[in-house]
């Protein structure tokens, strides 16, 4: 296809493939070439590509009821909502379509607890190379000036802090005590370069936020429902947020997002707070509890921390000391290889030897693989990642 012909709003920087069909860890394009999928849709299809299971129940449920209206009880809501309390720790949940719409109403619900406090033009606290979404809001709280860029004045009311500074993030808590609500943060960046917050920071945050009553959002839209090898990432350092905003991997490739409250957030909103249209609807809701059964019964939360560690020890034993390679870094299914260059290149030349990657932050290769990704596919991605990475530093 000439994509000079085409009738699509020029918004992305598209590969030249198109893709047919999938299976498993696996994506076949129009000519009939097979891909290993290591990045499944940006950390979405956590169950891989035609689950039979998945799409089994999926289609019952199309054959059944696509969409009623949050005008009138959805049984799916409850039951989704019961299923991701019981995994969080959290009381309540919202549903959306997003991760941007998730953290909107993250927002909002900062704000309110803001308002509720007597404060007149409450602020958060967000963080340096952030990424929370593409609304005005969450642009706003985004920490990158490339995609800020061309859509000013942007929304007021957040202050930034540099991420993984915890001293510097104590001095902004406290200065701007009277005025904050909430700190937000994902606790690993994914378009940030695969950064991950030490558990001691997050632990320390979690009482500057109790001492000063803000509250604390955790933005686990990419790291969250597994995929660092525990539920959610904020679980590895012990401790429980006010709320959580979830999409990605939570539908399984069916969109839809969650924002949970729990804390100080809990019971905030009201009837006509916040809503949402298609949110929730009857087949986004079964796609997600139907995505958390089986990763339940396929243990995929485990294993995203045995097969991530191999993955991460694999390539940091096969890059050791090569001149270029600066980290090796990340948990669980979610990794990044920093080098010292920009290696955008890298994807073309990974695609043209089979295998679907992707390049953050310039010069971090990321990799986001179903969870399903077992010994076989790990292997696989190694022996042609290493070499690709290889030769593309000897030039």
């Amino acid at each position: 296809m000439d994509f000079s012909m085409s009738h699509l709003m020029n918004t992305y920087n598209r590969q030249p493939v198109a893709f047919t069909h999938g299976k498993g860890c696996y994506l076949t394009d129009e000519e009939g070439r097979v891909y290993l999928d290591a990045l499944a849709g940006i950390a979405v299809n956590t169950l891989g590509h035609a689950h039979p299971e998945f799409v089994a129940a999926l289609a019952e449920q199309a054959g059944k009821l696509l969409h009623v209206s949050n005008v009138y009880r959805i049984s799916q809501q409850e039951t989704l909502a019961d299923l991701l309390a019981a995994r969080s720790g959290l009381a309540e949940a919202f549903f959306c379509n997003s991760g941007c719409e998730a953290n909107e109403a993250a927002i909002k619900l900062a704000r309110m607890h803001g308002h509720k406090r007597g404060i007149d033009n409450p602020v958060i606290i967000v963080m340096e190379d952030a990424f929370h979404g593409r609304t005005l809001a969450t642009l706003s709280a985004t920490g990158n000036r490339k995609v800020q860029a061309g859509f000013e004045p942007l929304v007021p009311g957040f202050l930034r802090a540099p991420y993984g500074d915890l001293e510097a993030a104590r001095q902004m808590i406290e200065q701007y005590a009277h005025v904050a609500a909430a700190v937000m943060l994902e606790v690993m960046q994914g378009e940030g370069g695969i950064h991950a917050l030490d558990p001691f920071h997050l632990r320390e945050l979690r009482q500057l936020c109790d001492e000063h009553k803000l509250l604390l959002i955790c933005d686990e839209v990419q790291c969250g429902m597994g995929r660092t090898g525990k539920w959610f990432a904020y679980q590895h350092a012990d401790i429980l947020p006010d709320v959580v905003t979830l999409a990605k991997g939570l539908g399984s490739g069916i969109p839809v997002g969650a924002c949970l409250a729990g804390g100080k957030a809990a019971g905030l909103f009201g009837p006509g707070n916040h809503g949402s249209t298609f949110g929730g609807n009857p087949l986004a809701t079964t796609a997600a509890i139907k995505t958390i059964e089986l990763m339940e019964s396929g243990d995929l939360v485990a294993n995203a921390a045995r097969i991530g560690a191999w993955l991460k020890e694999k390539f940091a034993f096969s890059l050791k000391g090569l001149p270029g390679v600066l980290e090796v870094r990340g948990q669980g299914l979610m990794l990044g290889i920093e080098l010292d260059r920009p290696c955008g290149a890298l994807v073309g030349r990974a695609r043209a030897a089979g295998l679907l990657i992707n390049v953050t932050h310039d010069a971090v290769i990321r990799l986001l693989p179903p969870l399903i990704f077992g010994e076989r596919e790990a292997r696989e991605l190694a022996e042609k990642l290493v070499p690709l990475i290889k030769d593309f530093l000897k030039e």
